[in-house]
């Protein structure tokens, strides 16, 4: 069984319409994700949106949820990477302080070090904390794909049990997997491509799409893991329209979107982020309604 189930949500952020942070409707969201199919949720990721909140939110943020979901088995893991180690350190041994289940490690963005300096960065984190912890390799917004080497090396550490694959490449999840021991578990960190990550050694998904779908996309990656590929595909075909309309624009803009017409109201977005545009929400909801979610 994998370290954190199957399914994690990377939870978006509410906002109130002031737009601080809406703790009330984070409490609200992350108990109804618990209930509709997700093993665990990810706070204060790239959906969270983690480039605008403060430190101190960050840590309510974690505190509130952890709070809420007592007693429902669902794990809390903090998004709690940068491009500081030092940052990424302090902000991880604090979220062990506040209690998190575990900790996803972004590759450092923008400053691109080689692959020496991301071990070395990975690494220092793995030295300061006792918490499991996830890689989270995304090149398309950190500008540097984290290699398979590199991968394989921070494995044979024990704080490191998981990697969030999101780099698109196919080819490179099957060298991941084969490159790494068998219990350590890789994460499709695109809802598109989980199927096939799956197919190569994946175990689940850490998922935008679960705020609408969880229960589907729970019952599709147990399909896979139980071997029944032909049930999980036809599932995965038929949610591939709403994978493609939640990131129709940058998310999280178009799940925030789709949130408010399934019910969930979370608020606006920080900038620099934006509203979806009326042709957006034309897509959103079209593909909602073609799914019966509206």
């Amino acid at each position: 069984m994998a370290y954190f189930g199957n399914v994690l949500t990377a939870m978006v952020t509410p906002f109130k319409k002031d737009l601080s942070v809406d703790y009330a409707m984070a409490e609200k969201l992350a108990v109804h994700l618990a209930k509709n199919g997700s093993d665990g949720l990810v706070l204060h990721g790239t959906t969270g949106e983690s480039p605008t909140l403060t430190h101190e939110e960050e840590y309510d943020l974690y505190r509130v949820v952890k709070k809420a979901l007592k007693g429902t088995g669902c794990k809390v893991v903090a998004g709690t990477g940068s491009n500081s180690t030092a940052t990424t350190v302090k902000s991880t041994k604090e979220a062990e302080r506040i209690g998190c289940d575990a900790a996803m490690i972004v590759v450092p963005y923008y400053n691109k070090p080689p692959q020496e300096g991301l071990y070395q960065h990975f690494k220092a984190v793995a030295d300061n904390t006792g918490l499991p912890l996830i890689i989270y390799n995304i090149p398309g917004r950190t500008g540097k794909n984290m290699e398979t080497e590199t991968v394989a090396r921070l494995a044979k550490i024990k704080n490191y049990v998981a990697v969030k694959e999101a780099s698109g490449n196919l080819d490179q999840v099957a060298a991941v997997r084969a490159a790494t021991p068998k219990d350590f578990d890789i994460y499709s960190g695109d809802d598109n491509l989980t199927y096939p990550i799956m197919e190569r050694g994946g175990v689940g998904v850490i998922s935008v799409a679960s705020h609408l779908v969880g229960k589907e996309i729970k019952q599709m990656s147990s399909l896979m893991l139980e071997g029944k590929k032909i049930e999980a595909k036809a599932i995965h075909d038929r949610l591939m329209p709403l994978f493609e309309a939640i990131f129709v624009t940058t998310n999280p803009i178009p799940v925030k979107a789709a949130l408010a017409m399934i019910g969930l109201p979370v608020g606006g977005l920080r900038l620099p982020l934006i509203e979806a545009t009326d042709k957006e929400k034309e897509v959103i909801q079209k593909t909602l309604k073609g799914l019966g979610l509206v």
